[in-house]
C-alpha cells in the first residue's frame, strides 16, 4: 500500500512519517536547514508486522502553496491519504486545497491525523474535529477516522499505526493487469549503476530485461535492475513504488524528467489534445469559459494548457465535457485523472478524467461529439466500447482502443467479447454489424447495376462512401476480400460487382460495337484503326464510336492503348504473352522495344505505345529503352481473363487490365 500525506505547511507531516516509520523523509540539505519539506520524500516500513502483508510506502509531500505542484506529482497513484491537521492551527488554506485535489483525483480511502495534540485541550481537539468533518463532507474522504497524535510525546501514534496496518492488510494487490506504465518523479545517476528513475508503477508489471520506452521523448531503454518498495526484486507489479536502473542510447538523468512515463513500447503514443470531463471547484468565482489558460497536472507531469468547454461554460461546482489543448505532448491514457491550476500557480481550478486522447480540433462542440464523450465516460472498458459502437459512425479502431487504455491483448479481447463487438480488419463494429454491412453492400451494388447495366461494376471508393458505417480504406478492403471469398462479390480491379451481374450495352450501342469489332481482329489486330478511321469507313459519328468504345473498355472488352486507339482484350493478352516470352528468353529478363516490335511485325510508334501502356498498368518495368516483366504485375492480362462472348470476367476499366485474382 502507498500512503500519501496531505496538509498545510508546518503541520507536522514529515515528523509524523518519522514517528510511524523511524525514517526522516526530508532528504535535501535545504529542507533540513529550513525545517520545511520542499520536494517529495519517501519512507518504507513493515508497519503491519506480518511479512506477508507487504511493505508500506509513504510519500511525504510539501505543504507550502508554492509547492502544490510537487504535492500533485506525489499524490497520483496513492492508495490511501493521510490528512494531517495541526490542532493549534486547525484547517488552513493548503489543507482545504489538498483535500480538494485528493477528491478530484478520486482518492476515497484515508484517515486524519490531528497532530500537535499535546498543545491542545479536549475542547480544542473537538473544535478541530468539527472543522475537519465539515471540510471532508461531500468528498470521497467523508467520515474518515480521526486520530489525535503527538509526534514528540508519542501520543496516539500506536493507534494510528495499528489502523494503517489494518488498512495495509485489507489492501488487495492491484495485480499486473494492463501494460507497463511507471510515472517518473525522480531521475538521477547512481555510481556504478548508471541512470535510475523512481516512481509509481500504475499499471502492468516490469521485469529485469524488459524493453521499455520513455515517453514522451520516445527513448528506448532496457531495465537492468529493480527495487520495489525499497527491496531488490526481479519483478514489480502495479501499485508499488519502484526504482528502475535503465540503460540505452541517450538514456541519462538529464534526458528523463519528472512527469515522463516508462511504458511498454506498444502503447507509446503521446498526445497534445485531449477530451475530458472537467469539474470546476465550487470555490471558483466564475464559470469556466472558452480557451482559458491553465496548468495541467497528470501523473507527475505539468504542462501548460488551454481549456475549451464543449458546451455551455462550466459553472463552479458543476461538471461538463472539455477539450484540453496542451503546449506539448504527454503520455496520457483514458481514465487518467488530472488537475487544473491557474497560470499563477496560486489556486486549484478543478480537474477530471481523460476520455478521448485523439479528439478532433474542429466540430468539437457538436451534439455527436458530446454523445461520444458520454459513451466513453464509463469506467468499464467493455461497457464503453458497446456504447461507442451504438453511436455514429458505429466503428472503433481495435488497436487504438486497447493502446489508449494500456490494455493487454487478453484484456482487450475480454472487452471486445463483453461488448459483443465484431472485427473487420482493424475495426470493431457492433454485434451483427458485419452482416448488416454485407446486406447494405448487396443492395447498393444491385441498385448501381440496375442504373448502369453497361458498366462492369461500381467503383470501389464510391461503394465505400455509400455504406454505413464508413470503414477506413484498408479495413474496407479486408471486408471486400472476405465477401469475395464467400462468393457474395466479385472484385475487378478498382470495380466491384455482384456475381450475377454481366456488363451489357444497349442494343444500339451493341450494334455499333459489333461493327467496330470486325475491324479490330484478324491480321491487323496489332495495328487496328483509330476512332476517326472507323468514323470515316463506317459512316458513324466519331463521338458516338468513342463513347461506345470507352464503355466497352470499362466493361473489359477492349483496352484503350493510346488515345482513341482501342485493342480487343484478347489482343492485349496476346501482346502481353509476347512480352512475357521475350522477357523469359532475354538475359536477366530485359528486352528492347525493337525486339517487341519485330515479334509483332509492327511499326515502332505503335509498339512503343503498347509498351508504354504496359508500363502504366504495371505489367512491365522500364529502364531506358529496356523493359522486363514486373513480378508484381505478372498476373495482368493472362488468358484466364477472357470469357465467352468477348466479355471478360476478370476485366478492367480500360486503364487497368484484368487479373486472375484481386489486385488490391
Amino acid at each position: 500500500m502507498i500512503i500519501g500525506t496531505a496538509g498545510h505547511i508546518d503541520h507536522g507531516k514529515t515528523a509524523l512519517v518519522k514517528a510511524l516509520t523511524g525514517i526522516d523523509a526530508d532528504r535535501l540539505a535545504e529542507e533540513k536547514a529550513r525545517g520545511i519539506t520542499i520536494d517529495l520524500g519517501f519512507a518504507y516500513a513493515r508497519i503491519a508486522g506480518d511479512p506477508s502483508a507487504g511493505i508500506t510506502g509513504f510519500v511525504d509531500v510539501p505543504g507550502h502553496e508554492r509547492f502544490v505542484h510537487t504535492m500533485l506529482a506525489g499524490a497520483g497513484g496513492i492508495d490511501f491519504a493521510l490528512l494531517v491537521v495541526a490542532c493549534d492551527d486547525g484547517v488552513m488554506p493548503q489543507t482545504a486545497e489538498h483535500v480538494a485535489i485528493l477528491d478530484l483525483l478520486g482518492v476515497a480511502r484515508g484517515a486524519v491525523a490531528l497532530t500537535k495534540a499535546d498543545l491542545a485541550d479536549e475542547a480544542r481537539r473537538a473544535a478541530v474535529m468539527v472543522e475537519v468533518a465539515a471540510l471532508l463532507a461531500g468528498t470521497g474522504l467523508a467520515g474518515a477516522p480521526v486520530f489525535p497524535v503527538a509526534a514528540l510525546t508519542g501520543e496516539g501514534v500506536a493507534a494510528l499505526r495499528d489502523h494503517l496496518a489494518a488498512e495495509e492488510r485489507a489492501t488487495a494487490a492491484r495485480g499486473d493487469g494492463g501494460l507497463t506504465r511507471l510515472v517518473v518523479d525522480r531521475s538521477f545517476t547512481l555510481r556504478g549503476a548508471g541512470t535510475v528513475v523512481t516512481g509509481m508503477l500504475v499499471s502492468g508489471a516490469v521485469t529485469i530485461g524488459d524493453r521499455v520506452t520513455i515517453a514522451p521523448a520516445g527513448l528506448a531503454a532496457r531495465v537492468r535492475s529493480i527495487r520495489a518498495q525499497d527491496t531488490a526484486t526481479e519483478r514489480a507489479e502495479a501499485g508499488q513504488r519502484c526504482a528502475l536502473n535503465l540503460t540505452g542510447e541517450g538514456v541519462t538523468k538529464e534526458s528523463i524528467s519528472r512527469g515522463d512515463v516508462v511504458l511498454a513500447p506498444e502503447i507509446f503514443a503521446p498526445t497534445d489534445r485531449i477530451d475530458a470531463t472537467l469539474t470546476i471547484l465550487a470555490s471558483e468565482a466564475k464559470p469556466a469559459g472558452g480557451w482559458f489558460p491553465a496548468h495541467l497536472h497528470s501523473g507527475a507531469s505539468e504542462v501548460g494548457a488551454r481549456v475549451i468547454p464543449l458546451g455551455e461554460p462550466i459553472a463552479p461546482g458543476a461538471t461538463g465535457p472539455a477539450q484540453l489543448v496542451l503546449e506539448r505532448p504527454i503520455a496520457g491514457f483514458v481514465g487518467d485523472r488530472y488537475i487544473l491550476r491557474d497560470v499563477s500557480a496560486r489556486r486549484t481550478i478543478g480537474g477530471g478524467r481523460f476520455l478521448d486522447l485523439r479528439p478532433p480540433g474542429r466540430k468539437r462542440r457538436t451534439e455527436a461529439r458530446r454523445a461520444i464523450l458520454a459513451a466513453a465516460d464509463r469506467p468499464e472498458a467493455g461497457a464503453a466500447l458497446a456504447a461507442l459502437l451504438a453511436l455514429p459512425p458505429g466503428v472503433v479502431e481495435h488497436d487504438a482502443f486497447g493502446r489508449d487504455r494500456a490494455m493487454t491483448q487478453a484484456d482487450l479481447a475480454a472487452a471486445v467479447a463483453g461488448a459483443g463487438a465484431e472485427r473487420i480488419g482493424g475495426i470493431l463494429v457492433a454485434r451483427g454489424g458485419t452482416e448488416r454491412l454485407g446486406a447494405a453492400m448487396t443492395e447498393a451494388l444491385g441498385a448501381y447495376h440496375a442504373g448502369n447495366p453497361e458498366l462492369q461494376g461500381m467503383p470501389r471508393e464510391r461503394l465505400r462512401l455509400a455504406l454505413t458505417p464508413r470503414l477506413p480504406k484498408e479495413d474496407f478492403l479486408d471486408f471486400l476480400r472476405a465477401e469475395a471469398d464467400a462468393g457474395r462479390l466479385v472484385l475487378q480491379g478498382a470495380f466491384l460487382r455482384l456475381p450475377s451481374h454481366t456488363a451489357r450495352l444497349t442494343d444500339e450501342d451493341e450494334a455499333i460495337y459489333a461493327r467496330v469489332a470486325e475491324g479490330l481482329g484478324g491480321a491487323i489486330r496489332f495495328r487496328p484503326p483509330r476512332v476517326r478511321d472507323f468514323a470515316g469507313t463506317l459512316g458513324l459519328d466519331e463521338g458516338e464510336i468513342r463513347r461506345v468504345m470507352r464503355l466497352c473498355a470499362r466493361a473489359g472488352r477492349v483496352d484503350e492503348i493510346a488515345k482513341d486507339h482501342f485493342f480487343r482484350r484478347a489482343t492485349t493478352i496476346e501482346m502481353a504473352e509476347l512480352a512475357r516470352a521475350l522477357s523469359d528468353a532475354a538475359a536477366e529478363g530485359w528486352f528492347t522495344a525493337a525486339a517487341f516490335r519485330d515479334r509483332m511485325d509492327n511499326g515502332r510508334k505503335v509498339a512503343i505505345q503498347i509498351l508504354d501502356f504496359f508500363d502504366r498498368q504495371g505489367l512491365t518495368l522500364r529502364r531506358g529503352d529496356l523493359r522486363r516483366i514486373n513480378p508484381r504485375g505478372a498476373d495482368l492480362y493472362v488468358p484466364d481473363d477472357i470469357s465467352p462472348g468477348d466479355t471478360l470476367a476478370g476485366g478492367g476499366d480500360g486503364t487497368g487490365g484484368g487479373r486472375r485474382t484481386d489486385p488490391m
